[in-house]
């Protein structure tokens, strides 16, 4: 295990400030541990705007279930996110905080970058993800690695699949990104802390669905399948 990731499950972690945009409470944190100081990102149960769809005081959980499925797909495209059951505001998850260019974005991407964002809809498409922002993807400003984040409104057992992430509709999804389909067995144990049973259920069915079609779909026709605002 990294450190840092030591550091998230054990340190001390104080409140350094708060992130304003989003109708949740989210606060970047420094972490404390064996004397060293790790960026992360605080987002409490307790400061979680209640929503007509999901059940209340959830989003936190679904913030470390859409890590965990990153980590079963192979993916590694979700920061490393646990849950805390104490903190400045209670209970919440933390997450390692990622440094990139806030004003590089999907709708500036360039063409070599957006050709990169297959493994992001294979895995939005799994996680029926409600709210796909254009800022919620980006580079890690060293390394240039992909990442993706905010992952709250996710893994309702209901389609509610909204992106601006349409590039690749009709495509054949790659060998490579199915493969990890065939090792669902463990889900109901790994997913059973972070989302209820039909909601364990539900994601197994995309999952086989995936598999089947191995298609990368078209936005539906009959329902609202963008996020508002788009970034």
């Amino acid at each position: 295990m990294y450190p840092i990731q030591l550091a998230l499950e054990h340190g001390e972690y104080r409140l350094k400030g708060q992130f304003m945009l989003g109708s949740n409470y989210t606060f970047l944190a420094d972490v404390e541990y064996e004397g060293e100081i790790y960026p992360a990102v605080y987002k409490p149960s307790r400061g979680e705007q209640p929503l007509w769809d999901f059940p209340e005081n959830t989003l936190s959980l679904r913030e470390v279930a859409a890590y965990q499925l990153s980590e079963a797909l192979d993916l590694h495209i979700v920061p490393f996110t646990v849950y805390r059951n104490e903190g400045p505001y209670g209970a919440g998850s933390l997450q390692e905080f990622i440094e990139y260019d806030i004003e590089y974005h999907y709708f500036n991407f360039t063409t070599e970058d957006k050709e990169k964002l297959r493994p992001i809809v294979f895995f939005d498409l799994l996680l029926n993800n409600a709210d796909r922002k254009g800022g919620h993807i980006f580079f890690e400003r060293d390394t240039k690695r992909l990442y993706a984040i905010d992952h709250g409104v996710c893994f309702h057992q209901d389609d509610k699949l909204r992106t601006v992430i349409w590039d690749f509709a009709g495509e054949t999804i790659s060998d490579k990104l199915l493969a990890p389909l065939a090792r669902t067995s463990n889900w109901s144990a790994r997913f059973e802390p972070y989302l209820s049973p039909s909601e364990i259920s539900a994601l197994v069915r995309r999952a086989e669905k995936l598999a089947e079609t191995k298609l990368f779909p078209h936005p539906p026709p009959g329902r609202r399948a963008y996020p508002y605002p788009p970034i």
